[in-house]
């Protein structure tokens, strides 16, 4: 599996951090500082969405430019606002399950995982390891687990993500390579999001533009596709073709 954990640009899998969970927003908000003040960004994941929308709310009032991403927003809504993360319009994203969004995000350093240690859907391994994948695609990438005990998924997670940094250490030492950051020009990143756009726009658009029997045939062939992508893993790709459902459905 080296193949998979290599990467071209010698990215190494982030270092992970658990933090208690006392005194954590003051903790995370120096964290958050850190960041801004070398113009990165980051990623807030919590488990509920009232807790997201109070960190929000608090965020704002103490000047840190943030957003929330919920559930209710829609497809081309939440790629403009991946992409003015990217930009710099703001720089911290809270949610709650922030895998479902395909759009690399190599401005991201600091990828914070609220609760931790409560074990469930949103805390599995196979969450966890996504999650911190997040700060994979910066040379600074760094994973903060808030919690008060290390939980078997935790661990797994820490000790999978250990694993593949070793791996790749060694590989960057053996062929000199120094791990570097992917930086997109703002065209780039307007380009990609246009693409993410055009392609979120044929699929709920067209729906739009058919009668009743092609609209049912439509959306039984992006339920296939999404089955079809989620059975090879593929959960991001998933995730944009269930948006896509629920908003055809909803029309």
């Amino acid at each position: 599996m080296v193949e998979q954990i290599i990467r071209p640009t010698g990215l190494l899998d982030p270092i992970i951090e658990v933090h208690p969970s006392k005194g954590q927003i003051d903790d995370l908000i120096g964290q958050i500082r850190e960041r801004i003040d070398r113009d990165e960004r980051v990623l807030v994941t919590t488990l509920t969405k009232k807790m997201s929308e109070d960190l929000t709310d608090y965020l704002k009032e103490i000047g840190i430019k943030v957003r929330y991403l919920h559930s209710d927003i829609k497809t081309l809504e939440r790629i403009a606002i991946l992409r003015d993360l990217r930009l710099g319009t703001f720089h911290v994203l809270v949610g709650i399950n922030l895998l479902r969004e395909g759009l690399d995000l190599p401005e991201v350093s600091l990828v914070a995982i609220l609760d931790a240690d409560k074990e469930g859907f949103l805390r599995s391994e196979r969450s966890l390891i996504q999650t911190i994948g997040r700060a994979a695609r910066n040379s600074e990438g760094f994973v903060i687990m808030y919690g008060d005990k290390i939980t078997d998924s935790m661990d797994k997670a820490m000790k999978e993500t250990a694993r593949r940094r070793t791996i790749q250490i060694a590989y960057n030492e053996e062929h000199g390579i120094t791990p570097q950051t992917i930086r997109k020009k703002v065209r780039d990143v307007i380009e990609a999001t246009k693409v993410a756009e055009s392609k979120a726009d044929y699929l709920t658009g067209a729906a739009g533009k058919l009668n009743k029997k092609d609209r049912q045939s439509l959306i039984q062939r992006l339920e296939v596709e999404m089955k079809e992508a989620a059975k090879n893993l593929q959960f991001e790709r998933a995730a944009e073709l269930r948006d896509a459902l629920l908003e055809i459905k909803a029309e």
